[in-house]
């Protein structure tokens, strides 16, 4: 890869993952109900899939036109149903409780798997890498060290823009109210829901 090529991927994947989605709208409900880190490790599950996305789409083609059907269908089940159980369980934790979701491991792996979930369930992303990456990089004569250089930039520009929601939505969440908060925490659950609900229907 020439520095043109790397220095436009790194522009066109700073504008990408700008653009509001479902994993934005995601790391935000996480960072504002649970604070920076459950943003943070949100966006390390998304960047997860992103880059495993990529792998497959730069030296797995051929294997990814076997399983790609079967194996994405049933993580897109998964993937909703788990985002519609965080949803439904969020909506019956009691809603004096205005505290920052608690921060352990189990809450933070969580978070982690919701961000994993999501990506992988969108098995368009990998139809997108395909005719995405082909501009930038010659697929077909594809290096480790281009691969390198290309899962380098995704964890840049992927991770770095999420983060920024993640401290975006952190910090309007400490300017707000405690009987605001209760609301976020009730619009919370039920934006999981519909999320879950969409992955599962949009097979």
């Amino acid at each position: 890869m020439s520095w043109a090529d790397i220095l436009g991927l790194f522009g066109a994947m700073v504008i990408l993952a700008s653009i509001p989605s479902l994993s934005v709208l995601t790391v935000s409900l996480k960072s504002a109900k649970g604070g920076f880190v459950h943003g943070f490790f949100t966006t390390l599950g998304i960047v997860l899939g992103d880059i495993i996305f990529i792998i497959i789409t730069l030296w797995g083609l051929s294997f990814l036109e076997k399983i790609m059907g079967n194996f994405f269908i049933v993580i897109n089940y998964i993937g909703g149903l788990y985002l519609v159980f965080l949803g439904i369980t969020i909506l019956k934790k009691n809603n004096n409780n205005t505290t920052l979701e608690e921060v352990n491991v189990k809450s933070l792996f969580s978070s982690f798997l919701t961000g994993l979930l999501i990506t992988l369930g969108d098995q368009k992303a990998t139809f997108f890498y395909i005719g995405f990456l082909p501009t930038f990089v010659d697929i077909t004569n594809i290096s480790y060290f281009d691969t390198l250089i290309i899962l380098i930039i995704t964890i840049m520009t992927v991770g770095g823009v999420k983060l920024i929601y993640a401290f975006i939505a952190d910090q309007s969440n400490l300017l707000i109210n405690t009987k605001n908060k209760t609301k976020i925490n009730v619009l919370a659950g039920y934006l999981l829901i519909f999320i879950g609900i969409f992955l599962i229907i949009k097979l």
